[in-house]
């Protein structure tokens, strides 16, 4: 995603106002799909700010949202560690008195055959993936969710669900996550907190570019929509399940991948193609 310029006049899709006086935390907030959602949830009037372990990183977003569109916040911290958790979430309410959005954005994994996940790897793909949403997830339901009587947490997570090949330690992650979310949702409705999730999944971020060459060039192949998603498109079902509708998807797993969920492998199959690149259709009688 480029950078902001110019002042913004807006969402593209959502009202004017939307989010107006709603104070919004993300995680991960610096790059990619969190500094799209910090960007968006901004443009509709939320209080937003972001956390991550790069504070250069968080400094500069936050100086260009600002610019662009409004006043942006930026707290360094370390989700897998709860005093972090605490300690941000605290500071936030210290700014401005109440958290009505959490936006578990931050996670990570690298690229490997399963048979070659050390432990050592294994636990940090957990740690920050898993550990990470409880952290914040029980810091912002404890400390401010609760009392208030009122919240919104979204997790977000990943796509395809039928495996992750080269990832099976974030797919397992990823997979827990949703199951906590279900459970969350469960437990913390007579509280008036919501949580709900996003499976994302190929988006053309510049997180991607970590991945081998092979491993990019096939990306777009592998969407039976035969393109990457756009970063602004995660972000507004983010902020769509931030605004008063988005209580009504508690406990569940909205899916944002192109349909890549529904297919493995090149869209279309080799060999079902005709000349024209045209997939054929059955004639109905």
């Amino acid at each position: 995603m480029n950078a902001p310029t110019g002042r913004s006049q807006g969402s593209r899709i959502f009202a004017p106002g939307l989010l107006d006086g709603h104070v919004a935390l993300v995680t991960g907030g610096g790059t990619g799909l969190g500094r799209a959602t910090a960007l968006e949830l901004t443009r509709c009037g939320a209080h937003v700010t972001i956390i991550g372990r790069r504070t250069d990183v968080l400094e500069a977003t936050a100086a260009e949202i600002s610019a662009a569109v409004g006043p942006v916040d930026w707290i360094g911290g370390d989700v897998r560690a709860r005093a972090d958790a605490d300690d941000v979430v605290g500071r936030v309410l210290e700014r401005h008195g109440r958290l009505d959005l959490l936006v578990n954005n931050a996670g990570g994994q690298y690229f490997t055959p399963a048979e070659m996940i050390a432990a050592k790897g294994w636990r940090a793909v957990w740690r920050l993936n898993v550990d990470g949403m409880l952290n914040m997830s029980a810091s912002a339901f404890e400390l401010a969710m609760r009392p208030a009587g009122v919240g919104t947490i979204v997790n977000v997570t990943l796509s395809p669900h039928n495996g992750m090949p080269g990832m099976a330690h974030s797919g397992a992650a990823r997979a827990t996550v949703e199951a906590l979310t279900r459970e969350l949702a469960r437990r913390w409705r007579t509280a008036g907190v919501a949580v709900t999730a996003v499976a994302a999944g190929h988006f053309d971020t510049e997180v991607l570019a970590k991945y081998p060459e092979s491993v990019r060039a096939g990306t777009a192949r592998s969407v039976p929509l035969q393109r990457m998603g756009l970063v602004e498109e995660h972000a507004w079902l983010v902020t769509l399940l931030a605004s008063p509708v988005g209580r009504a998807f508690n406990g569940s797993t909205v899916t944002l991948d192109g349909a890549r969920d529904n297919w493995a492998g090149p869209w279309p199959p080799a060999g079902l193609a005709d000349e024209s690149g045209a997939v054929p259709v059955e004639e109905r009688r």
